[in-house]
């Protein structure tokens, strides 16, 4: 029988500008993109993103926070947003999401920073989350049972000419 891993600390806070460099530098892999794209994203996408968030913080409480390891080095995002889609998703929704770097994979950081974007979501009043998948991204799937969530819908969507499907998992809070 195997030990289970100590749960990591996790620290989240409000991306600022310098985290747009970071988020770039922590996810130029493509295996981190395989499920965003495919390649990695220009700085000027994470400068828009972290601009995007640090808004959605002060206006609604939470936001996609960055995520620092014990040793304060930006190792990821997690948090939750508005669904970013009019036409395609789980339109009105609130969205929880992650990404880590590759070098944080498989050591629980995304289920503990889930679970703290799930209480902070909470605390801000909101009843319910989705979370989208591509359904090829079992460790996201994974995270999403660890979490509670049901799945919910499957949407076909088509990715660098690639018909795919995303699932969307659901959770009351």
């Amino acid at each position: 029988m195997t030990t289970p891993l100590p749960v990591p600390v996790v620290r989240l806070r409000v991306p600022t500008e310098e985290d747009a460099l970071s988020w770039h530098r922590v996810f130029d892999d493509p295996e981190v993109m395989e499920f965003h794209g495919g390649v990695p994203a220009e700085l000027s996408v994470y400068e828009e993103l972290t601009a995007r968030q640090r808004k959605h913080d002060a206006q609604l409480g939470f936001c996609f926070w960055t995520m620092l390891g014990e040793d304060g080095e930006v190792t990821g995002f997690t948090g939750a947003q508005p669904w970013p889609h009019e036409s395609f998703g789980p339109v009105g929704e609130i969205e929880i999401g992650w990404r880590l770097g590759r070098a944080h994979w498989g050591r629980g950081y995304a289920t503990a920073a889930a679970r703290t974007t799930l209480e902070r979501v909470r605390a801000a009043g909101v009843g319910r989350v989705v979370a989208m998948v591509n359904a090829r991204n079992e460790r996201s799937v994974a995270v999403t049972r660890r979490l509670g969530m049901e799945l919910a819908e499957t949407y076909p969507f088509t990715a660098r000419g690639v018909e795919e499907r995303a699932y969307c998992f659901r959770l009351e809070l």
